[in-house]
């Protein structure tokens, strides 16, 4: 796996992708001023005591405050747990399992575009707009908007650099401008819209976000605004990375890949060891709100701690054989979509899609194989695991 990850182009620092297990579960990074977090009970740990370890990172980096407002994934209870109930009405298990013909629909009128060629792009095709139209239906934004989205998108997210609390930097500060930038293409865009249903609601995901109420009061445009720019972002990029990943996950282990086309009961289990094996947000951001000991350590308070879910999903102390890629792993409890309040909210419609997806890819394309000729082209960021371009041939 080193090798291929070297080749690959994987970032140096996911050095779970080459075999490597770290000597201990939790350190210290004096140069970046960051404790890292490794080990899976480490993690369980944290992301299941919200008392103390908080989700409010932005407090460590005031320059990005004012997005904290219904950011849900920036809030603690009791307001997040307000806010989520509010939104989950729209990912109900009703809402989820109704929108599986929509999804089939779509899949087979993006690979209709393929007919009668050699080759397809599978993120381009297929695991980028499938997601990203979904997620624009359900909110009521124009999904033939996706190109401004896929930019602003891999502008957000396409950062290379280490952050440093203690070391700040030039290219750090324009970094976080930069990424500032993006963020207000978005919450610019997604305020016309808010504005556009307090004049006209309409049967959609944000005219409900408009018209509810928080204790008694309506939310206000900025809570609706960073309320629906975090569904938009990560109800569609988890499932564009996890799409390409289990395919290419399959592709690379041959054998995997002839069980599941056998058996196709495997689908949604080949999917769960994708997303341990290649989890596509690698790391979480939490603070202490107290002095705590993890993993061996003791940990002051208001001490940012990088939560690397990716490596915690490699610990042998929890994953027999955590190198090997194994469809029928069970049990499997990764913590890919995070865990406890903060579970992600959209898992359900992203294992959906990505179930969909994959078994009409398997349909369509029998020979469906990587191209030795164009290796994939993965992010190169740190924090996420995720292919941009995989290319694949169908014939």
């Amino acid at each position: 796996m080193s090798a291929l990850a070297d080749t690959w182009g994987i970032h140096e620092q996911q050095f779970w992708l080459r075999g490597e297990i770290p000597e201990t579960p939790v350190e210290y990074k004096p140069e970046l001023g960051l404790w890292h977090v490794y080990g899976y009970p480490e993690t369980v740990r944290i992301l299941g005591d919200p008392a103390t370890f908080s989700s409010n990172t932005n407090r460590k980096m005031p320059d990005v405050e004012g997005f904290t407002e219904g950011n849900i994934i920036q809030l603690d209870p009791p307001e997040h747990r307000k806010l989520r109930n509010l939104v989950s009405h729209g990912f109900t298990p009703k809402v989820i399992a109704n929108l599986e013909p929509r999804i089939a629909e779509l899949t087979n009128e993006l690979l209709d575009a393929a007919d009668g060629r050699d080759q397809l792009e599978l993120v381009n095709d297929l695991a980028y707009p499938l997601p990203v139209i979904v997620i624009a239906e359900l909110l009521g934004v124009p999904a033939s908007d996706r190109e401004l989205f896929k930019k602003w998108v891999d502008n957000l997210l396409g950062r290379t650099q280490q952050f440093s609390l203690t070391e700040k930097s030039e290219e750090q500060d324009r970094m976080m401008r930069d990424a500032l930038e993006e963020v207000k293409h978005f919450t610019d865009y997604l305020g016309e819209h808010v504005a556009e249903r307090r004049r006209n609601p309409r049967e959609d995901l944000l005219s409900k976000l408009v018209e509810s109420e928080v204790d008694t009061e309506r939310l206000t445009d900025a809570q609706v605004v960073n309320f629906a720019l975090i569904l938009l972002i990560a109800g569609h990029i988890t499932t564009t990375m996890l799409l390409g990943n289990t395919v290419l996950c399959l592709d690379r282990h041959p054998e995997q890949a002839r069980r599941v086309r056998a058996d196709r009961s495997l689908v949604p289990s080949a999917i769960e060891e994708s997303l341990r094996y290649f989890s596509p947000f690698a790391a979480l951001g939490r603070i202490t709100n107290s002095e705590v000991e993890l993993g061996g350590q003791t940990i002051p308070a208001e001490e940012l701690l990088l939560v690397w879910i990716a490596a915690a999903n490699r610990d042998p102390r929890q994953f027999p054989d955590p190198g090997v890629f194994d469809v029928s792993r069970d049990p499997n409890p990764h913590v890919a979509f995070g865990r406890g309040i903060h579970f992600c909210i959209g898992a359900p419609l992203a294992r959906l899609e990505g179930r969909v997806a994959l078994n009409i890819l398997l349909d369509r394309f029998p020979s469906l194989r990587t191209d030795p000729q164009a290796p994939p082209i993965f992010r190169p960021s740190p924090n996420m695991t995720g292919v941009n371009k995989l290319p694949l041939l169908i014939s």
